[in-house]
């Protein structure tokens, strides 16, 4: 088993632009960055904390693909 520490991970502010299917969302990382396809963490649906178009999250980005993440906090 695969110990990842979250220590280690890229954690990244953005602004939720689009809500998708299965409780992934489109994200807007500002400074012209782009949108990132992301995901919601498993603590975050264990929860049930909700996540609406135009709210701040802290996300984790992954460290194979910029382009995709895990949303861990909503601000």
């Amino acid at each position: 088993m695969i110990n990842e520490n979250r220590k280690d991970k890229e954690i990244r502010i953005g602004t939720v632009v689009e809500a998708l299917p299965n409780t992934t969302f489109r994200v807007d990382m500002g400074g012209g960055e782009g949108l990132v396809f992301a995901h919601l963490s498993g603590k975050m649906r264990m929860h049930r904390i909700k996540v609406l178009v135009g709210d701040k999250v802290k996300m984790e980005m992954d460290e194979y693909d910029a382009a995709k993440g895990r949303i861990v906090q909503r601000m």
